[in-house]
């Protein structure tokens, strides 16, 4: 089969289109005939060296959802029979950026009908992201803001949804550029900010009266987390899923005073890795996925695949998601080009 494998850290010029023979599916466990695989910023850390919850050993082939037919079954699995239509996050026997990949038989979920590979395939990482932020660590109540920087990204672009299917209030969304900032109006965010800008909390702060917001969505890092600190109500939650900036939070005077030393306001910060849930929480996570997929199938959910390219051609999706020239989630064929 062909693969896109990294043998060194570095830039993207280290991702090599390469064969290897077909995996074989062991016991409890099948392969899924590969035909969409989606792009996550985890595989941009996991390739760069960034640190990351999780270790990687050379050589390795990224990526962890996959969407295809299930073409081989293992030792004591029946279902989901030869021939379904799936979708899987997958583990390290052989992971997505490849024609095959092998996956726990329980969790492979059939793909609706409506619902094409490209667009289950980035459900899983960027959609259960943002639903379990809100339904298990933030616990979004109906009516509570929202802000959600980022929010033209992979899973911003779904956080901004997903927190209007759940009843949240004002929804307010930051990101980057002009056309950007429309394709989170577009959304369904009430109001949206530039982030580039000096002091943009204050305009997050203003749209509120002056009270912030109960909850805030922040996986960039650096001064963007320091300013979303300065956003939050009494009692609001900051969930804290990544630093795509590469750069540590910054925790300066003004953010350790308002998150450690004001009580009274009882504000939280917490972190969250999907990687866990679907370790040790699998079950939330699996309801997690099942609800996505009803949104998505009954077109209340907009799944926004923005970038499709051949897997030979993964190099240039990394180097897009670095350049932040994208919004919503980038898809690899590994049969565009076989």
């Amino acid at each position: 089969m062909q693969v896109v494998r990294a043998h060194h850290f570095g830039t993207p010029d280290v991702l090599v289109y390469e064969s290897l023979p077909d995996p074989q599916p062991g016991p409890g466990q099948l392969r899924i005939k590969v035909e969409s695989a989606s792009v996550n910023y985890a595989d941009v850390m996991r390739r760069s060296n960034t640190p990351y919850p999780f270790p990687t050993t050379l050589p390795f082939i990224p990526g962890s959802e996959v969407a295809g037919v299930v073409d081989a079954l293992g030792e004591g699995v029946s279902v989901p029979p030869i021939g379904t239509r799936v979708f899987a996050v997958i583990g390290d026997g052989s992971t997505g950026y490849a024609q095959y990949a092998i996956a726990t038989a329980g969790q492979a979920i059939p793909i609706p009908p409506g619902l094409s590979a490209d667009q289950a395939c980035v459900l899983i990482v960027a959609g259960v992201t943002p639903l379990l932020i809100f339904q298990e660590l933030a616990r979004l109540q109906p009516g509570e803001s929202v802000l959600i920087p980022a929010a033209s990204g992979g899973v911003g672009s779904y956080a901004v949804q997903i927190a209007k299917l759940l009843g949240a209030g004002t929804v307010i969304g930051a990101a980057s550029s002009p056309a950007k900032r429309q394709t989170v109006l577009g959304l369904g965010a009430d109001h949206v900010v530039d982030y580039t800008q000096p002091d943009w909390h204050q305009r997050v702060l203003d749209l509120t009266d002056g009270r912030g917001v109960d909850v805030v969505l922040e996986m960039t890092g650096g001064s963007i987390f320091a300013q979303s600190v300065k956003c939050l109500a009494p009692f609001g939650r900051l969930v804290v899923y990544g630093m795509a900036s590469r750069e540590p939070l910054q925790f300066d005077q003004d953010t350790i005073l308002k998150l450690f030393y004001s009580p009274s306001l009882n504000q939280s910060l917490h972190v969250f890795s999907l990687g866990l849930w679907f370790g040790l929480r699998f079950p939330a996570a699996l309801s997690a996925m099942q609800t996505l997929i009803g949104y998505a199938a009954s077109g209340q959910l907009q799944v926004n695949v923005n970038h499709v390219l051949p897997l030979s051609q993964a190099a240039d999706a990394h180097r897009l998601m670095e350049a932040r020239q994208t919004t919503g989630k980038i898809v690899l064929k590994p049969w565009q080009d076989a």
